[in-house]
């Protein structure tokens, strides 16, 4: 049996994988020791691999087969947008994409002014303001505090990830608009999801079983 290899975006996302992937008995020993200078961790009884990446790489990984599943952020399946299989929703890292700026900058969107937009996602910011608001915009490519671009005059708004709020309020902004919501998602390489469909398949409901408990507990 070949192992199956798991691309995990690095930081609470991989902590929080790897929380759910115990609840299946998929555990990664090697992973716990924060003083490890390992870049591959193996299981070799369930024969798995694992290693960490930084989000936006992950989508790749997975599409060139070199990962056979990853777990990444929607927000970066969306802007890389690899050829890849979206198989599952894993309910944590929950925020959303949203167009923000100053209040002021609400007509200018009810108007489909041109404007110019800052973002770190101008995949995403693309697809939203040409695809569906039907609004010609000047996108700017931003890496740093993007809260910045309206405040100093570079773009009228800007499209963000938003979880709270807080840093938009403090700095005299708001949500706009909601471009989609975001969370943790499941994406397999499309020869992987064809060369080893039953173990993905198990994999994939045994997951779904323990996100479905986890459901009914919340509510309960």
């Amino acid at each position: 049996m070949r192992y199956l290899t798991f691309a995990l975006g690095k930081g609470r996302l991989a902590k929080q994988t790897l929380a759910i992937f115990e609840k299946i008995g998929i555990t990664c020993q090697e992973m716990k020791d924060k003083d490890t200078r390992k870049l591959i961790f193996v299981n070799e009884e369930l024969k798995l691999k694992f290693f960490l990446a930084k989000g936006p790489d992950v989508p790749t990984y997975v599409e060139y087969g070199a990962a056979d599943i990853g777990v990444v952020g929607k927000d970066t399946i969306l802007e890389e947008a690899r050829n890849i299989y979206e198989v599952l929703d894993l309910g944590f890292g929950r925020c959303r994409m949203c167009v923000c700026g100053p209040k002021e900058a609400q007509k200018l969107l009810q108007h489909r002014e041109l404007i110019r937009v800052a973002t770190k996602y101008p995949r995403i910011a693309k697809d939203y303001f040409y695809n569906k608001k039907h609004q010609t915009v000047e996108i700017i490519k931003l890496n740093g505090s993007i809260e910045l671009a309206p405040i100093v005059g570079l773009s009228e708004v800007i499209v963000d990830i938003v979880e709270t709020g807080s840093t938009l309020r403090e700095n005299g902004l708001g949500v706009l608009e909601e471009v989609c919501p975001l969370s943790a998602r499941m994406v397999v390489n499309q020869v992987s999801m064809k060369m080893e469909y039953d173990r993905i398949s198990r994999l994939i409901r045994d997951l779904k079983e323990v996100l479905e408990r986890n459901c009914k507990e919340e509510v309960s």
